[in-house]
């Protein structure tokens, strides 16, 4: 004998639709809950495994950002750097342009008459600029003759007598200075006790070449604009090597392993590779001026020749032209970089987009299916309640 219980078919019938619509209230619940349609691999295979596909990738890009991000700022580092030595360079300029305006004279009438030896001729060594310079004076000569053999020693114009017609006058525009003690005082000039001029302006010599009767002027000047000049170069080389950013320097080793990689997809087929540079002062050919060993081929040093200054300036001149074309370069690198950052943002959106469009639910459709299973469900239960009235009729009649 069965013990299940026997249901008419319209109470059988009633029944089902209830659990129908039982199960699609819970589906709508849970898409109301999670806000999501397809939350599984059962609910929509294609779309679940296409939106994870997407969803993987978006991933990927977005831990691309974070390196594309510090390229871009390591590039603007070096672009920075960039522009502050430029500054420096300017200012370079600025201390050999005065250099170059400072005016050498060395000026003086000696103290006592020219008097050439009687015996022998007389050989007078001096430098002019550190220019080694001889002039060899006959015996017996007058101070015309001798005035004529320095001058032509000297290259130019520059000793001539006073108007007693008997002392010799030194009026140069350059620094002239005497070999020893025995060349000044062969032209009547005396030796002072001063320090060791000559040897400070990278002649060489060791004898004192002050004198009670010279004045030289403007090579002291020029020296410490050298020294301004050389404390420029140690800041632009300091400079290049603190334009760094996450450890990376662009400006500092032109190496060809210095260079930043920056990927652009997950898979590193679309990259740049960003060349560092060496834009210290040694990589932009600017020499520091030394003392005995200058620009110049001679020895000279500290701004003491015209020449000299000029070629500076025209090595700094070059050195802006390297900063300019190292700047357009990384700036046509940041325009890329910057481009495919805002291109792999919006890619990114897209990604994700499109995976929300595969799984996302319409909360909006779902709330509307939430209210009319809602009133299915009240109108399930009232036809249940019908289907059920034929047999309380029956329980009537046995009462």
């Amino acid at each position: 004998m069965s013990n299940s219980v026997t249901l008419s078919a319209a109470t059988r019938q009633n029944l089902l639709s209830l659990q129908d619509t039982a199960a699609l209230t819970a589906t709508t619940q849970n898409r109301l809950a999670t806000g999501l349609k397809v939350s599984s691999a059962l609910d929509n295979p294609v779309n679940f495994f296409t939106a994870q596909s997407f969803q993987s990738r978006s991933g990927d890009l977005s831990g691309l950002l974070d390196s594309i991000s510090n390229g871009i700022q390591t590039i603007q580092a070096a672009n920075q750097g960039i522009t502050s030595i430029q500054k420096l360079i300017d200012s370079a300029k600025s201390t050999a342009n005065q250099a170059l305006s400072t005016q050498i004279t060395t000026t003086g009438t000696a103290g006592t008459d020219f008097a050439a030896s009687t015996t022998t001729s007389t050989t007078v060594n001096f430098y002019v600029n550190g220019a080694t310079k001889t002039a060899t004076i006959a015996s017996n000569s007058t101070i015309e003759a001798a005035i004529t053999a320095l001058n032509t020693a000297a290259g130019s114009t520059m000793f001539s007598k006073d108007t007693s017609g008997k002392k010799m006058v030194l009026n140069a525009s350059s620094a002239v200075e005497f070999k020893t003690s025995g060349d000044q005082t062969a032209l009547g000039f005396a030796v002072g006790s001063g320090s060791d001029t000559a040897d400070k302006y990278g002649t060489g010599n060791t004898v004192a070449a002050t004198s009670a009767n010279l004045t030289i002027a403007g090579v002291d000047t020029r020296a410490k604009l050298a020294e301004q000049y050389n404390s420029l170069l140690i800041q632009i080389t300091q400079l290049a090597k603190d334009a760094s950013f996450n450890g990376v320097n662009l400006i500092s080793n032109g190496d060809p392993s210095n260079k930043l990689h920056i990927s652009f997809n997950e898979k590193d087929t679309a990259n740049l590779d960003v060349q560092g540079k060496d834009l210290t002062a040694s990589g932009l050919k600017l020499n520091p001026i030394n003392g005995n060993s200058g620009a110049s081929t001679n020895g000279q040093g500290n701004f003491l020749l015209d020449a000299d200054v000029k070629t500076t300036l025209g090595s700094l001149t070059s050195a802006s032209d390297t900063l300019r074309s190292a700047s357009s370069t990384f700036g046509s690198n940041l325009s890329v970089v910057q481009n495919r950052q805002d291109f792999t943002k919006r890619l990114v959106n897209i990604l994700d987009t499109g995976a929300s469009n595969l799984t996302n639910a319409d909360l909006n459709e779902e709330a509307a299916n939430s209210q009319a299973l809602s009133t299915r469900q009240s109108l399930g239960i009232s036809a249940l309640s019908l289907a059920n009235q034929a047999q309380q009729g029956i329980l009537q009649l046995l009462r």
